[in-house]
């Protein structure tokens, strides 16, 4: 009997990995339709057993344009450099909110997903790319929205500058993508053992915004020493080129560029090596 069992074949066998810096593609890609399934699932239920479901997507950020425009742009009379205050801020609340979406989300995935990770095993690292998808989605809703106000501006005459850089577009949004998987990696690592960090970093993601040219243009702060702390905040490179490409407003700076790219890189290795660390025992704290 004992022969015979140890001829045995398998499939496929679920073992810890002791490897920290480890990302197994080939795994991931296995589990493709497991992916598509939290997608759909994640996208579905965004707005379950609400009265006007997915059109929240645009409702938000029209709303908060709306007060963005009344508060800052009125009251305080924070300048656009020179763009309609509508397309200044509804460009910065959509890039803001899918990173600041996608950064909460990740920083959830051990604790929200707790009871699945106890049933059923797949690659836990799908989890934190569910997030930055499904925040995808709702951006390209609010993109289109811009689109539709940017070009009713460009047929009444306004004068909007756009760079060849907006090809790269897609690629900041990736660099956005990945700097949140990979800061939220690390958050949600730790708040399985330590859950008041969770309420520590909402607070800090309140607070990130305002240490981001989203709500006033980076060009208005003429201090060096103030506009160089501002710029070591990776998301402001991003944010700014981003403005750069699309309205002609903002700076677009291939070092500073570099700079986002090398902390993003940072941010996932040591994301990636805690929640391998992490993955391997924490059904036993969370």
């Amino acid at each position: 009997m004992k022969q015979k069992a140890n001829k045995e074949q398998w499939d496929l066998v679920i073992k810890p990995n002791d490897r920290l810096l480890t990302l197994d593609v080939k795994e991931i890609w296995r589990y493709r339709d497991m992916y598509v399934l939290f997608v759909l699932r994640a996208f579905r239920t965004a707005y379950k057993q609400t009265i006007l479901g997915p059109l929240w997507f645009i409702i938000t950020p029209v709303l908060s344009v709306i007060v963005y425009v009344a508060v800052f742009g009125g009251i305080a009379k924070i300048p656009t450099d020179g763009i309609p205050p509508v397309l200044f801020y509804l460009l910065g609340i959509s890039v803001w909110g899918y990173f600041s979406s996608s950064l909460s989300s990740t920083s959830n995935a051990f604790v929200t997903n707790a009871d699945i990770f106890g049933k059923v095993y797949f690659p836990r690292i799908i989890m934190p790319l569910v997030a930055v998808t499904v925040n995808l989605l709702s951006f390209a809703i609010q993109l289109a929205i811009f689109l539709v106000f940017y070009i009713y501006y460009l047929s009444i005459g306004t004068e909007i500058t756009f760079h060849w850089q907006v090809v790269l577009f897609p690629v900041l949004m990736l660099i956005l993508a990945m700097m949140a998987v990979g800061f939220g990696m690390i958050v949600s690592s730790v708040t399985t053992k330590y859950r008041d960090i969770q309420i520590i970093f909402t607070k800090v993601i309140s607070l990130w915004v305002y240490i981001t040219p989203v709500i006033y243009p980076l060009s208005m702060v003429t201090d060096p020493k103030l506009h160089l702390l501002m710029s070591i905040n990776p998301v402001t490179p991003i944010m700014e080129a981003i403005k750069y490409s699309l309205l002609g407003a903002g700076e677009f700076s291939w070092l500073w560029i570099g700079y986002s790219v090398l902390a993003t890189i940072l941010l996932l290795i040591f994301g990636l090596m805690l929640f391998n660390k992490v993955q391997k025992s924490f059904m036993d704290t969370v």
